[in-house]
């Protein structure tokens, strides 16, 4: 099954999933401790704003992880003070879904002290609190559903998502939080 970009929010993890058709050629590279998702050296030139964009952000005591440009907004909301839930809700209503022609939802979580899963479609906006790890994806699972990752280790995650049995694997990030801070960790199927 093809369910696109997707996100697993639990209350110390959080992993994101590039799956593509269309633009296989990406990779997640460490920028400074912001993770992006960035075409490969092989990939064909594009001016697709959907393609490169930070898709896990630190924000002091608050890992922020999805699939597009709306990443920096919550982070930066979280930065200033916002409380996780109102930065995701916030940023997600304002960016809208994707204007695609998919019209392919936005979605995103925070990992910290009270963790979120969110999304945001053409025809709902959702957020809620997550107690156990939570799926949400861009088509197919496009509402937060319960997801069997049973690991509290980033390097772990960020293999165990890129290795669902879903189609179309490209790469994928983590984030876990531990009791000195957070550690990420990077998929590229290499």
């Amino acid at each position: 099954m093809y369910v696109g970009r997707f996100i697993v929010i639990g209350p110390d993890i959080g992993a994101y999933r590039v799956s593509s058709r269309s633009f296989p050629n990406r990779q997640v590279v460490d920028r400074e401790g912001t993770l992006t998702v960035a075409p490969t050296a092989d990939a064909e030139p594009t001016d697709n704003p959907y393609v490169s964009y930070n898709c896990l952000r630190i924000a002091g005591d608050t890992a922020v992880v999805g699939n597009g440009s709306h990443v920096d907004p919550i982070t930066e909301k979280i930065e200033r003070g916002y409380p996780a839930r109102d930065a995701l809700v916030e940023a997600l209503l304002a960016m809208d879904y994707e204007k695609d022609s998919y019209n392919t939802p936005r979605i995103a979580g925070t990992v910290g002290e009270r963790s979120y899963i969110g999304t945001v479609r053409s025809d709902a906006l959702i957020v809620k609190e997550v107690t156990e790890p939570t799926l949400v994806a861009t088509y197919e699972s496009d509402t937060p559903e319960s997801y069997p990752l049973n690991t509290k280790a980033a390097t772990e995650a960020a293999k165990a998502v890129y290795d669902a049995d879903l189609e179309h694997a490209v790469c994928a990030a983590a984030v876990a939080r531990t009791e000195s801070g957070f550690e990420t960790a990077i998929e590229n199927g290499n």
